[in-house]
C-alpha cells in the first residue's frame, strides 16, 4: 500500500514539475529563411508598375505581388551603374575599388574572395545561381551554377552547367526560369537555400519573346519631355557621350536587320511576320529630324517592354512554386536590377551616369512574419545591402571589410539613428562604350556633388532634385548654393577617406587585380 502511495505521489509531483523544467529549457531555434534573389538585367524603375510612374508603361503584376506582399524601396542606388561591377558589388557587399572589379572591359572576379554565397553554403546552405553572370570568372561559391557565356543571347542560348558547355532551345528568359524551378524541384529539401535567378533581359539590343511581339497593339507610348534634351545648362560629359536613341541606336536595335542570330527557321518566320510589314511601312515613310527619333522611340518601347513582360511571368512562377510548396512563409524573396535605365529621357537609352535614372535601380522584398506587408521606403539604400542582410537573416556574422548596411531593421520599419545620410557614387568605364566620362560624387536627398576627374580639364557639377528634379541646369558655383556646396564638398572627401578610394584610378587597360589585402575564401 505504501509503495502504490509513493508511486502516486512521485507520478504526481513529476507531471506537475515536468512542464516547468520543459519551459526552462531553449526555445527550438528558428529554422534560417530561404533566399530566392532574382536580379534583372536594365530594368528601369519607371518599367515596374508597382512604382507607379504617370505613364504607366506596363503592368507587371507579379513584381508587384512581391511588393503588395512586402516593401518597395524608392530609393535604391548604386555605387557603380554597370552590369558587371553591380553584379560583383551584389557578390561582396563592397564597392568595386574594394572588390576588384571596376569595368566591364578589363575586369575579372577574384572568385577567391570573401562572398555571401560562399559564407551561406559554409553554414548549411545550398546554393545555385542560374542565368547572367558577366563576371569572367567561373563562380565559386555555389553547388549548383548554370550560367549564360559573356552577355548571353536571347533565343537558343549556348550555357555553361557546372563547367560543361550545353545548347539549349527556346527563349533564355524562359530558360533561366524553368532551369530555376528545376533545381528547387530536385534540391535537398532537408536544408535551407539560396537560389540566385538572374536574367539577361531587358538587356540591349531588347529582343522580345514570340508571344511578346505586338504585345502592345501598337501602342503609342507617351514621350518624355526631355527627348530632345539639348543639354543646356550642364557640361562637356552630357555634350559629348554617345547613348542617343538619335544617333546611337542602331538599325539592328530597332529590328531593321536581319533577326536575332541563331534563330531556328520556325522563330524566324513568326519574328519576320510581326516585323517585316511595319519595317515596309517605316520604311516608305522616310522619317527624318524629329519624327524618326519619335519612331524609334516607340520601336524602342515595344522591344524593350516586351522582354520585362517574359521577366515578370518567370518571377509568377517562381512566386506560384513558393506558395504550392508551402515555402513563401520562410522565404525571403528579393527582385532588384543590376541599376537603373534610361527610356528616352534626356533623349538616352543605356545607363552610367550618377543621374536618377541611372543610379536608382528597383528593389521591392517579401519577408513574411519581418516586413509589413504593402510598406513603402524612402531611405537611401543600395545593392551594396544586399550581402550583409542575407547573412544576418541566416544567422551568420558580417565580415569586416563590407561597405554595406545590414537592411533587417529597415524591413521591421526601424531605421537605425546612424543610417546612412549620404553615399558614394564612381563611375570608372571611360574609354569604353556610350563614351561617359569617369566620374564619382555623392548623393544626398536633396543634393549631387559630381566630379568628372579623368581629362585634361576635370570640372563639377552639382544638382537640387528639390528644384531640378530632372538634373537639367548644374548649380555649381552659385553664390546661393555656395554653402552646401562646401558641406558637400567635405562630405565627399570624407567618403573617399573612409571608403579607402584609391587615387588615382586602376590601369584603363590589362587585368585588373583585387587590392592588397583582400580575404580569400
Amino acid at each position: 500500500m505504501l509503495s502504490r502511495l509513493l508511486l502516486f505521489a512521485l507520478a504526481t509531483t513529476f507531471a506537475i514539475t515536468a512542464p516547468a523544467r520543459a519551459a526552462d529549457e531553449p526555445a527550438a531555434k528558428p529554422k534560417p529563411p530561404n533566399i530566392v534573389f532574382i536580379f534583372s538585367d536594365d530594368h528601369a524603375y519607371q518599367a515596374v508598375s508597382a512604382y507607379g510612374h504617370p505613364f504607366k508603361l506596363l503592368d507587371t503584376p507579379n513584381i508587384d505581388r512581391i511588393a503588395k506582399g512586402g516593401m518597395r524601396f524608392d530609393r535604391c542606388l548604386v555605387p557603380n551603374s554597370i552590369c558587371g561591377p553591380s553584379r560583383a558589388t551584389v557578390m561582396t557587399g563592397k564597392y568595386s575599388h574594394a572588390n576588384g572589379f571596376y569595368n566591364n572591359e578589363n575586369s575579372r572576379f577574384d572568385g577567391t574572395q570573401v562572398t555571401f554565397p560562399k559564407l551561406l553554403k559554409a553554414a548549411g546552405y545550398q546554393t545555385a545561381v542560374v542565368g547572367k553572370w558577366h563576371l569572367v570568372s567561373d563562380p565559386t561559391g555555389f553547388d549548383y551554377w548554370h550560367i549564360l557565356p559573356g552577355q548571353g543571347v536571347y533565343y537558343n542560348p549556348p550555357m555553361i552547367r557546372n563547367g560543361e558547355r550545353v545548347k539549349h532551345e527556346g527563349y533564355t528568359t524562359d530558360l533561366i526560369t524553368d532551369f530555376s524551378l528545376d533545381w528547387l524541384k530536385n534540391r535537398d529539401k532537408s536544408k535551407p537555400f539560396l537560389l540566385m535567378c538572374q536574367h539577361k533581359a531587358p538587356h540591349r539590343e531588347w529582343s522580345p519573346a514570340l508571344r511578346h511581339l505586338g504585345h502592345d497593339k501598337d501602342r503609342k507610348y507617351p514621350e518624355p519631355d526631355t527627348l530632345f534634351d539639348d543639354y543646356a545648362g550642364r557640361g562637356r560629359a552630357e555634350h559629348g557621350q554617345d547613348m542617343t536613341i538619335a544617333k546611337t541606336m542602331t538599325p539592328h536595335d530597332n529590328k531593321l536587320t536581319t533577326p536575332p542570330a541563331g534563330m531556328t527557321p520556325a522563330q524566324k518566320k513568326e519574328w519576320d511576320a510581326y516585323y517585316t510589314p511595319r519595317n515596309d511601312a517605316f520604311r516608305a515613310a522616310k522619317l527624318e529630324g524629329k519624327d524618326l527619333v519619335r519612331w524609334k522611340y516607340q520601336r524602342y518601347l515595344h522591344d524593350y517592354l516586351g522582354c520585362v513582360k517574359a521577366v515578370d511571368e518567370g518571377v509568377g512562377k517562381l512566386l506560384d512554386y513558393l506558395d504550392q510548396e508551402k515555402l513563401a512563409d520562410n522565404t525571403i524573396v528579393v527582385y532588384s536590377s543590376d541599376q537603373g535605365f534610361y527610356l528616352g529621357e534626356h533623349g538616352w537609352f543605356d545607363k552610367r551616369w550618377i543621374f536618377e535614372e541611372s543610379l536608382r535601380t528597383p528593389l521591392v522584398v517579401r519577408w513574411p512574419g519581418v516586413i509589413k506587408p504593402g510598406s513603402v521606403n524612402a531611405d537611401m539604400v543600395s545593392n551594396l545591402d544586399f550581402a550583409p542582410t542575407f547573412l544576418d537573416a541566416a544567422g551568420l556574422s558580417i565580415p569586416d571589410g563590407v561597405h554595406g548596411h545590414n537592411l533587417k531593421p529597415i524591413f521591421k520599419g526601424e531605421k537605425p539613428a546612424d543610417w546612412r545620410k549620404s553615399f558614394y557614387y564612381h563611375y570608372y568605364e571611360n574609354p569604353g562604350p556610350h563614351n561617359v566620362e569617369r566620374h564619382y560624387g555623392v548623393v544626398t536627398d536633396r543634393y549631387k556633388l559630381v566630379k568628372f576627374y579623368a581629362s585634361v580639364e576635370p570640372y563639377w557639377e552639382m544638382f537640387d532634385l528639390k528644384t531640378d528634379p530632372k538634373e537639367m541646369t548644374s548649380v555649381y558655383g552659385k553664390a546661393e548654393y555656395a554653402e552646401i556646396q562646401k558641406e558637400l564638398e567635405t562630405e565627399l572627401a570624407r567618403l573617399r577617406r573612409e571608403l579607402k578610394v584609391p587615387d588615382p584610378d586602376p590601369p584603363t587597360s590589362g587585368k585588373t587585380i583585387a587590392p592588397k589585402g583582400t580575404k580569400k575564401l
